[in-house]
């Protein structure tokens, strides 16, 4: 039978929600975060100081283990909020190098493939593209940061011989805002650099300078005109007195402690905008040629 002879007729099956579409980029994104052996690698690698904390815990509340293995039970492992300060202060600074990693694998294909101009062609908008993307991204980091740490306040819970866990659940919605905070942060600021550079191995490289050059400025200038104000620039810095704040810790640097938390939220909030100003000026469903 001919073509033109045939009668064509519009789909009238199930149709997917237009809430329920970005969480098919999440989905894919995700998948292809997790395609690359270095990203399981480095997820490896970050279950190397959550199996430390661990055993901490076990011989914390194990005398007769603290006995043979530390030869001192006399010696008393202290489980508080500085410890888990410590583990979150770890994780966070992983969750930073999978950041470099894996955000370039999210955008960047895309821009350098030309294909972002067919994706934003199907019913799916442009806050839509990023969010899912931002999904994908906050869902890997999820665990290596708040996860772990609260696996191990959950152990902890379980294995002390008294009532721990209500009296310390502060420490475990200090530990999971603070993770929050950090993760939605460089979740942002990844896919922000990475739209803007094509080349994976570059973007990688600016994520880090992006935090690490702020806080060398900040250092220096906090040093030359004796202010604590240009520590608001030291990322490391702000977010570890923002963690101890959360954990009710005491805090570790006397020059920067009376920084107001008002402030420091401040900053981030002001990088995030930064950072949507340039998606929004990047993620467009076209490509302008110079030639």
């Amino acid at each position: 039978m001919s073509v033109y002879k045939n009668s064509y007729r519009a789909y009238t099956g199930p149709v997917t929600p237009l809430w329920m579409r970005v969480y098919v980029l999440a989905r894919y994104g995700f998948a292809e975060a997790w395609s690359s052996k270095i990203t399981v690698a480095l997820f490896t690698l970050s279950l190397l100081p959550f199996i430390v904390f661990l055993v901490g815990i076990y011989l914390a509340n194990n005398p007769i283990a603290r006995l043979l293995i530390l030869k001192n039970a006399s010696r008393n492992l202290n489980i508080d909020a500085s410890f888990f300060l410590n583990t979150l202060q770890i994780q966070s600074w992983i969750a930073l190098v999978l950041t470099a990693w894996v955000a370039p694998r999210l955008i960047s294909f895309d821009l350098a493939d030309n294909a972002l101009p067919i994706l934003l062609s199907h019913p799916i908008s442009r806050p839509g593209y990023v969010f899912g993307k931002f999904m994908a991204m906050f869902t890997s980091l999820s665990a290596v940061t708040w996860v772990p740490c609260l696996m191990l306040f959950a152990y902890q819970a379980y294995s002390s011989p008294q009532p721990w866990a209500v009296a310390n659940l502060p420490i475990a919605g200090g530990v999971f805002a603070g993770a929050v905070i950090w993760i939605a942060f460089l979740s942002i600021l990844g896919l922000a650099i990475s739209s803007w550079v094509k080349w994976r191995v570059v973007a990688t490289g600016a994520i880090f300078a992006a935090i690490l050059v702020p806080a060398g400025v900040g250092a220096i200038a906090s040093a030359v005109l004796r202010t604590q104000w240009g520590f608001l620039l030291n990322l490391p810095v702000t977010m570890s007195i923002l963690w101890q704040r959360l954990l009710g810790t005491p805090a570790f640097m006397r020059s920067a402690a009376s920084l107001p938390t008002s402030a420091i939220v401040t900053v981030l909030v002001l990088a995030c905008l930064l950072c949507l100003a340039m998606l929004n000026a990047r993620i467009r469903a076209r490509e302008v040629i110079r030639g």
